[in-house]
């Protein structure tokens, strides 16, 4: 093992412990999407090194920081997201979520705080001479990935200003501890918020006749989009529809004017998300003739598919081997879930990595669950990994400058 690596290693040892209290601190203390003001002034503080520049992304939620460099030369940024869920957490430990209705739900704790201890630990190995060559890298602690707003805001804000690539991992529940999943080309689908609103007469529950009953138009909208979008796409192309929330009414025997339905459509492929949304619109004008009813569909821009460059995946793959206890996997198939790291995507190249943390005790605890939780023994080795991706990647920069 060469000795910059040893010295890497050390340096995320003797620091795990305040890895741990960090995320720990993190995961104690969720803020939602878009209010990740207190998170984002402890992930400040704690980055607040002398040899580090710093600041605050837009208000005030997220944080960027920069090692000072005294030559010219593009940066290899990574990313962790900062925020949480509304989800009431069912754990019982020590640093369960001390917020009502809010919890780290998705991991992202634990990728604030390995992101965290990547750049103490590159600015430590630099500050004691060790980093092998030359380093430029930016540390991006992202706001609002729940809701896709954060990485775009951050984007405005000048994150991949000066970056020739970025580097972000996930947690994985079901993956054991000590396992690594890499792929080239799509690694998650691309997610578009559906947002329908079905218009028609409301009336007396007693007299539906008199009425254009939108609850009735909104249950066969609904029965035929799950039953026909399938039959329409090719069984080889990825397509997920999913409605989360109906509403409409306020009274058990009044039908009312109109139902909202919210959903969201999942795809890996722009022309099959293309032709799926044409397909909705002609199923909703059949349903507005057979029930006379108004229904307008609505498709938000969305989020695009994660796609792995292949270039940075080597760099992963050159990385996790030379981590001692941790086996690198192919991903057989992309993740339907979104991720907002795709925005980076289209400006620079980059790859993301799925994280093994099962605990090893038989028992999964999946994302967006309130029993949701990391084996922190994964932490450590998610900065390992990632810090070992940027400093190889900034060899590939240095040589090309």
């Amino acid at each position: 093992m060469p000795a910059w690596q040893q010295s890497l290693d050390k340096i995320v040892a003797d620091a795990t412990p305040d890895l741990v209290a960090l995320r720990r601190r993190l995961h104690a203390n969720p803020e939602p999407s878009g209010a990740e003001l207190q998170t984002s002034l402890d992930l400040y503080q704690t980055l607040d090194q002398p040899g580090l520049e710093l600041r605050l992304g837009p208000d005030g939620c997220g944080v960027l920081a920069d090692n000072r460099i005294v030559s010219p030369g593009q940066r290899i940024a990574f990313r962790g997201d900062i925020d949480a869920l509304l989800i009431h957490e069912a754990n019982d430990v020590t640093y369960r979520s001390q917020r009502e209705g809010v919890m780290h739900a998705c991991g992202h704790d634990a990728h604030a705080a390995i992101a965290a201890h990547v750049a103490l630990a590159l600015h430590k190995l630099e500050a004691c001479g060790h980093a092998p060559w030359p380093l430029r890298w930016r540390a991006i602690l992202q706001p609002a990935e729940e809701t896709a707003a954060g990485a775009r805001g951050m984007i405005a804000a000048g994150a991949l200003d000066g970056v020739s690539s970025i580097f972000a991992l996930h947690v994985d529940p079901p993956r054991p501890t000590g396992e690594v999943g890499l792929c080239v080309g799509p690694f998650t689908a691309s997610c578009n918020d559906v947002q329908i609103v079905v218009r028609g007469r409301g009336g007396h529950g007693a007299r539906p006749h008199e009425s254009r009953d939108p609850i009735a138009a909104a249950a066969q909208l609904v029965s035929s989009l799950y039953q026909f979008i399938p039959r329409t796409t090719d069984s080889f192309d990825a397509v997920v529809l999913s409605f989360g929330r109906i509403a409409g009414g306020q009274n058990a025997n009044v039908i009312p004017e109109e139902v909202e339905l919210d959903g969201t459509l999942r795809t890996l492929d722009a022309q099959v998300r293309s032709q799926t949304i044409e397909q909705m619109r002609q199923i909703a004008r059949g349903i507005e003739e057979i029930t006379a009813t108004q229904i307008e569909v609505h498709v938000d821009g969305g989020i695009p598919s994660v796609q792995n460059d292949a270039a940075a995946v080597r760099i992963l793959q050159e990385a996790v081997a030379s981590v001692h206890g941790v086996t690198a996997k192919v991903i057989p198939r992309p993740s339907m879930g979104g991720e907002d790291f795709a925005c980076y995507l289209d400006h620079v190249p980059g790859a993301m990595f799925r994280l093994g943390i099962a605990a090893g005790d038989g028992r999964i605890r999946p994302l967006h669950t309130p029993t949701f939780d990391v084996n922190e023994a994964a932490l450590p080795l998610g900065v390992r990994i990632l810090a070992r991706a940027v400093i190889l990647a900034c060899e590939s920069t240095a040589a090309g400058a």
